[in-house]
C-alpha cells in the first residue's frame, strides 16, 4: 500500500473520531436531558469525557492489539501537547485568568497524577524481580483516583458552580442515533489511526513510540485545541484551562487505567524522559500563576510554552 494511501486513511480515522466525539457529546447530553440530569452533571461527566474521548478509543485498539509504545506515547504525548502548545496558542490568543481552585487543586492534582504513573511504572526500582509494566493492579489504582476525583469534582460544581453547558435540544430517537453514529465513527477511526500509524512508522523506519508522541497524540488532541483555542477567543478562561488540565487528568487516571485493566502494558523506561517533561510541563504551568500577573498565564509565559514544545518535539524526533 503505498504511503500516500496510508496518511489519507489516517487522516480520514481521526475525522471519524473527532466526529464521532461531536456526535457521543451531542447525542448523549440530549439523552441525558431528557431524564432530567443536571446540566452540570453533563458537563462533568459526558462533555468532559468528550475531548478525551479520541485518546480512550486509540489506546483501547493499541491496548487489545499489543501496541504498548503507542498506549503510553500517545498518552504521555497529548498531555503535553495539552499544556505546552494548546495552552501555549490560547495564552498568545489571550492572556488567560485562571481561578485560586484550579491554581490550588485541579493543576496540582493533574501532577499528582503523573506522579502516581510514574511511580507505578518504576515499581522495579522498589519492588525485586518487578518488571517495568503497568499491570492490571496498577489501572485498578489509577482508576480507583479517577472515582475520587470525579466525586471531588462534582462536589466542588454543586457547591460553586453556576456554569450552564451548551446541550443541543433533540428528540430522543435523534439523540440515540447521534450516540450510535458518534461510537461507530469513534471505533472505526481507532481502528485506522492504529493499523496506520505503525504502517507509516515501518515505512520510514522509525518506531510506534516516535509516531505515538508526535502525530498519534498530536491528532487525537485536536478536540482539546479547538475548544482551548475557542473559549481563549471568547475569554472563557475556565474552560480554556480546566479542559486541558482535566483531560490531562483523565487521559492518565481513566485511559491508562482503562489500558492496563484490558491487558497489561509493558513500560519502557527510556519514556521516563517524557515523564519528566510532563512533570516540568505541569510544574510550570503551576509556576506561571505566580509570576507576572497572580493566576493568570500571561501572553510572554504562553510563549515560553511553545518554545518549551518545540525544544522537546526536536529532541524526540532526533531520540527516535
Amino acid at each position: 500500500m503505498g504511503i500516500i494511501i496510508i496518511i489519507f486513511l489516517l487522516i480520514i480515522g481521526f475525522i471519524f473520531v473527532i466526529k464521532g466525539a461531536d456526535f457521543l457529546v451531542d447525542g448523549a447530553s440530549a439523552i441525558a436531558k431528557h431524564f432530567a440530569i443536571p446540566e452540570i452533571v453533563i458537563g462533568l461527566t459526558i462533555v468532559a469525557f468528550g475531548t478525551s474521548t479520541p485518546e480512550l478509543v486509540v489506546n483501547i485498539f493499541a491496548s487489545i492489539e499489543g501496541k504498548n509504545e503507542i498506549v503510553f506515547g500517545n498518552i504521555l504525548g497529548s498531555n503535553i501537547f495539552n499544556i505546552l502548545l494548546i495552552l501555549g496558542i490560547a495564552g498568545l490568543i489571550y492572556p488567560i485568568s485562571v481561578k485560586k481552585n484550579t491554581v490550588w487543586r485541579e493543576i496540582p492534582f493533574s501532577l499528582f497524577a503523573v506522579l502516581i504513573l510514574f511511580l507505578l511504572v518504576n515499581d522495579r526500582f522498589f519492588i525485586k524481580n518487578q518488571d517495568f509494566i503497568l499491570s492490571r493492579l496498577n489501572g485498578i489504582i489509577l482508576l480507583l483516583f479517577f472515582i475520587l476525583f470525579l466525586l471531588y469534582a462534582f462536589i466542588l460544581s454543586r457547591i460553586e458552580s453556576e456554569d450552564q453547558f451548551d446541550v443541543k435540544n433533540l428528540s430522543i430517537m435523534v439523540s440515540i442515533l447521534f450516540t450510535i453514529l458518534g461510537f461507530t465513527g469513534l471505533f472505526a477511526g481507532g481502528k485506522l489511526i492504529i493499523d496506520n500509524s505503525v504502517k507509516i512508522a515501518n515505512y520510514f523506519n522509525v518506531s510506534n513510540k516516535l509516531i505515538a508522541l508526535t502525530i498519534v497524540s498530536c491528532g487525537t488532541s485536536i478536540p482539546e485545541l479547538a475548544t482551548s483555542a475557542v473559549a481563549a477567543h471568547k475569554k472563557r478562561n475556565d474552560i480554556a484551562v480546566g479542559n486541558v488540565v482535566g483531560s490531562n487528568i483523565f487521559n492518565i487516571l481513566l485511559i491508562l487505567g482503562i489500558s492496563a485493566v484490558i491487558h497489561p502494558v509493558n513500560f519502557n523506561p527510556i519514556l521516563n524522559i517524557d515523564i519528566y517533561v510532563l512533570i516540568f510541563a505541569s510544574l510550570l504551568l503551576f509556576i506561571t500563576m505566580f509570576t507576572g500577573k497572580k493566576n493568570k498565564l500571561d501572553r510572554w509565559e504562553a510563549l515560553i510554552m511553545l518554545l518549551t514544545y518545540f525544544a522537546y518535539l526536536i529532541y524526540i524526533i532526533y531520540r527516535k
